[in-house]
């Protein structure tokens, strides 16, 4: 390391005394001309996310606040009805893990609930099961699994894990809305599992979802055994510290108000108005930097840390939905965004740092180093070093090596992993988000592109029924494009081909005869 490099190092490295957490940007090679033009966008973004956090509309789409920061520090509410609220949520959380485990709450035909079943997806998804790796203990009071997806098969599978403690198994059903399809088709999945078993899935099933959405009328109107509210100034990607994220760490013996505190900490330090004391502002000056405004740049997110493995798929969610916007503020169309991905090392060493280190240079990484190894002491592997010993070096290596062949890189270092901490790197990352979505001017919590997948699916959805029932109605055998023409999909018969390939591969009265290599040329009979 040269002197120069080092004291670039010091003028750059950030410490927050009450964490522990470092933030390293020196192998971000920005000059002072570049941080210069950079402190008029700093200012903007300070005022745009304080505004934000009075309660500003920040999602004209739905006329909707966005107050992720409000829940873990209520006071700052923009109403004492939502400061109370969010009080009551987080108690009646409490309450009800604490029933649980003690068997107060009890299923009709189990002593205590020994599992929790999660169904959900996306947000609903990504941030509990990054939690629940991060921080569950080896034996927590309730083990977590998740159905995360419309796979039949990954269903199936997820049941059978389950096998004969379904009776004890706790389903918590996440759905904002209660219309998410995903969600809906796990959920009536679920449901025929536990019918199939001679259980009542209302005794055993909890909602998390906005107060009076279908969801809830359902829950209530079956009698589930609790409903905890999803609040409208809540977005998916934001809500792990909701009580989308809150009751299963609970339930998982995670202790959900460190976490809550950690973030709180993470927002103060946040706020500074110094760019240099501002370790939100920092992480998103250097992806505008690295990306040159525009993304030009993927995310690599490489955590020294098995516990850490789902950290990258988490930020996947919050960045990439967040920022990959095709039009900006004004309605110009600049097609932004930062694509994420990661594995872990020093796993990474032996899959994808050969092309880190010399492939194309399309990339920044993102280093998040644990300084401690372990409870307890480690065995010498080698004299004088252990296996943290190694995976420190392996991390500062790969740090050297990039740098060397003009690979840019920051580092993240934290003491250890707890929740405290978890709460603190997810508030760093969403203030990221925030910062950077305000240094290019664009609007980080709508999703117009989820959105319009969703429309799209449920299009073909109804084109399927429409194709059903022209082949029923249908005394003969018809040609792809015929079947097409007599549904009224002649401009779709691709579609129509997927369709009835799909619906013969699983048995479901559909019948394809000919040359499957020639779809034209195949015949199709109900």
């Amino acid at each position: 390391m040269t002197a120069s490099l080092w004291q670039r190092y010091q003028d750059w490295l950030y410490y927050h005394p009450g964490l522990g957490l470092y933030l390293d940007i020196s192998r971000v090679r920005f000059d002072d001309a570049f941080v210069n033009t950079m402190q008029p966008k700093f200012a903007k973004a300070l005022q745009d996310v304080e505004a934000l956090e009075q309660g500003a509309i920040a999602n004209p789409d739905e006329e909707r606040m966005v107050g992720h920061y409000w829940l873990r520090d209520p006071d700052r509410a923009p109403s004492p009805e939502i400061r109370d609220e969010i009080v009551t949520i987080v108690e009646n959380i409490d309450s009800f893990a604490k029933k649980i485990h003690s068997g107060e709450i009890r299923p009709p035909q189990a002593t205590k609930f020994t599992d929790v079943l999660s169904v959900g997806i996306g947000g609903s998804a990504l941030g509990p099961q990054f939690v629940a790796e991060a921080l569950s203990d080896i034996h927590p009071p309730m083990q977590i699994h998740f159905i995360d997806n419309t796979d039949p098969a990954g269903i199936d599978r997820r049941m059978a894990q389950l096998g004969d403690r379904l009776n004890s198994t706790l389903v918590i059903v996440t759905s904002k809305s209660g219309g998410t399809p995903e969600t809906r088709n796990g959920m009536v999945e679920v449901k025929k599992f536990f019918a199939d078993k001679g259980l009542d899935f209302s005794r055993q099933a909890v909602a998390i979802t906005m107060t009076g959405s279908k969801m809830d009328q359902v829950a209530k109107s079956e009698g589930w055994l609790a409903t905890f509210p999803m609040l409208d100034w809540i977005g998916g990607r934001t809500s792990e510290l909701s009580a989308v994220g809150l009751l299963p760490a609970a339930l998982q013996g995670i202790d959900i108000h460190a976490m809550l505190a950690g973030a709180k900490e993470m927002d103060a330090a946040t706020r500074a108005k110094e760019l240099k004391q501002n370790p939100a502002a920092l992480l998103a000056m250097s992806w505008y930097y690295e990306g040159n405004g525009k993304g030009e740049k993927d995310m690599v997110i490489l955590p020294y840390k098995d516990s850490l493995l789902l950290f990258s798929r988490y930020l996947q969610q919050l960045v990439m939905e967040s920022l990959g916007k095709e039009q900006d503020l004004d309605g110009n169309t600049v097609y932004q965004g930062i694509a994420v991905y990661g594995n872990k090392g020093s796993t990474d060493q032996h899959a994808y740092v050969q092309q880190l280190r010399e492939g194309v240079p399309n990339f920044f990484a993102t280093f998040i180093e644990v300084l401690r190894d372990r409870e307890g002491t480690s065995v010498d592997i080698e004299p004088g070093a252990t296996s943290g010993d190694f995976l420190s070096g392996f991390l500062q290596g790969t740090r050297e090596a990039l740098y060397d062949n003009n690979r840019g890189s920051i580092t993240i270092t934290i003491p250890e992993v707890t929740p405290h901490m978890v709460g603190a790197l997810i508030a760093l990352y969403e203030r990221a988000v925030s910062f950077y979505a305000s240094f290019v001017n664009i609007n980080a919590y709508h999703q117009p592109g989820v959105e319009a997948g969703k429309k799209a699916a449920a299009v073909i959805l109804d084109l399927q029924k429409q194709v059903m029932q022209t082949l029923k109605q249908s005394p003969s055998p018809l040609s792809v494009q015929a079947l097409a023409d007599a549904a009224g999909a002649s401009d779709h018969v691709e579609t129509v081909y997927m369709i009835v390939r799909h619906l013969a591969a699983n048995n479901r009265g559909v019948t394809v005869e000919g040359d499957l290599a020639k779809p034209a040329s195949l015949m199709v009979k109900a």
